[in-house]
């Protein structure tokens, strides 16, 4: 093995989970997210050389996953939509899932399809922000990094989306028993 192949596997591949946690958030289903994950790496071997050992390989992946989801996003736009039998019921994975999985068990009970189609209805760029910092707990500064935007403008998506979320989600919120009665809005 070569020092720079080494020096690949010890940076890129501590990350691979949260690599395919956001492109799982970024495209909705499994495959394209594995396919997007594959993609990116596939990227970011080949422009190994331009990595600088010592920053943030963590905000460079995702950077990388970003923008290859952009391209294919654009690139699907123009094409015409396939459907896969697979798909119909895109929350059977979920329950598989959560039968062997504790984990799984309990994002499904505490966000359920209500939420998620809450946390999708987002616009994008709030959804992403929002994405990287509440389920993957990066930081403002690395969530700039990756979005390419100036830090005031993360906390203000992530403001925005928040704000967004919370009155979506405010009579679901009573219903499950999270909220009395009608709380303030």
């Amino acid at each position: 093995m070569t020092d720079a192949t080494a020096a690949y596997e010890t940076e890129v591949l501590p990350h691979l989970d949260v690599l395919y946690r956001v492109a799982r958030r970024m495209t909705g289903n499994a495959a394209d997210a594995e396919d997007l994950v594959q993609e990116t790496l596939l990227k970011a071997l080949r422009g190994w050389d331009g990595f600088r050992p010592g920053s943030n390989a963590r905000a460079w992946l995702l950077t990388i996953l970003r923008n290859a989801f952009i391209n294919g996003y654009r690139r699907r736009k123009r094409e015409p939509i396939a459907m896969d039998i697979d798909t119909a019921d895109r929350h059977s994975i979920l329950r598989e899932v959560a039968e062997s999985d504790p984990e799984g068990t309990f994002f499904t009970k505490l966000v359920d399809e209500t939420v998620l189609k809450a946390v999708e209805a987002l616009p994008e760029e709030f959804r992403e922000a929002l994405v990287l910092s509440d389920l993957e707990g990066m930081a403002y500064a690395e969530i700039a990094q990756v979005l390419d935007v100036p830090v005031g403008t993360v906390k203000s998506r992530l403001f925005r989306a928040r704000r967004l979320l919370q009155r979506a989600l405010h009579d679901h919120a009573v219903e499950q028993g999270y909220l009395k009665g009608e709380a303030a809005r």
